[in-house]
């Protein structure tokens, strides 16, 4: 009961009803990446009016998180690449990182030094700086 009711008044958690719905009448299984998010696209004919290419969807494993997205399924999801990892027998590229969560907004953000949200002293200003001011 739990999980309809975050279904009916949240997108965050996966997917809302209406997407459910959509899924299950026009969606073609595709694929499942690592992290266990399901890949969908339009059955058919259909063709997405706002884009000019097919419909293709993600329903994330958990938490809404676009950068859970693999770089392969990333490519595909974009129109990149016409097939998708499933597929293909898709390699990841030696220039492609893992996948790290984003961070921001946590204690564990990235605060460089300077910060006014990381710890410690800011650094002294070292006399580069000339401020700008009106008629100069």
């Amino acid at each position: 009961m739990k999980q309809f009711w975050l279904q009916f008044f949240t997108w965050w958690n996966g997917q809302t009803l209406g997407t459910r719905y959509y899924t299950w009448r026009k969606g073609q299984f595709v694929g499942e990446d690592e992290f266990g998010n399901k890949y969908y696209r339009a059955q058919g004919p259909l063709i997405d009016r706002s884009v000019g290419t097919e419909r293709r969807w993600v329903i994330y494993n958990g938490e809404a998180d676009a950068s859970k997205v693999p770089p392969g399924w990333r490519a595909w999801m974009c129109h990149n690449a016409a097939l998708p990892p499933s597929e293909d027998a898709y390699q990841p590229h030696s220039w492609e990182k893992a996948y790290a969560p984003n961070m921001t907004g946590t204690p564990q953000a990235y605060r460089p030094s300077g910060s006014q949200l990381s710890t410690g002293r800011r650094p002294s200003a070292t006399g580069d700086y000339v401020p700008w001011s009106p008629g100069q």
